[in-house]
């Protein structure tokens, strides 16, 4: 096989890229729990939820996050960290206010993919024009 003549050693080293531009990463999907908060206590969470999330990607744990438009599944948003382990991403998910109230429950799998996708979030900010 011919290496690529883009290929960035730094960025891959710095983005955990493996020999293909790969890693590991936990796809977190965010479910509907069983808490019922009042609006003013789902309000709080909720910016709760968002503050903690510009947090970890703040932290570079946390590539990818967003919500799911309407669906009959309950699903609500997911997350997608770049850790190696279900443990670690259950640890971080944890640190979600409307995940510790229950008003959001976790499911969690395993993903391989591009480790471009820990750019995301630096990216994504020199494109927003309006922050949360």
């Amino acid at each position: 096989m011919a290496q690529d003549v883009d290929y960035n050693a730094e960025l891959a080293r710095k983005l955990g890229a493996d020999d293909y531009g790969m890693r590991k990463y936990v796809l977190v999907m965010l479910k509907t729990g069983d808490a019922k908060p009042s609006d003013e206590e789902r309000k709080k969470l909720m910016e709760g939820h968002l503050a903690n999330i510009n947090k970890l990607a703040e932290a570079g744990t946390l590539s990818v996050a967003g919500p799911f438009l309407k669906n009959d599944q309950d699903l609500r948003g997911l997350f997608l960290f770049a850790v190696d382990t279900i443990d670690e991403a259950k640890a971080l998910t944890e640190t979600d206010p409307a995940v510790k109230a229950g008003m959001l429950k976790a499911e969690y799998v395993q993903w391989y993919a591009s480790a471009a996708l820990r750019e995301t979030n630096r990216i994504h900010n020199t494109i927003t024009k309006i922050k949360f």
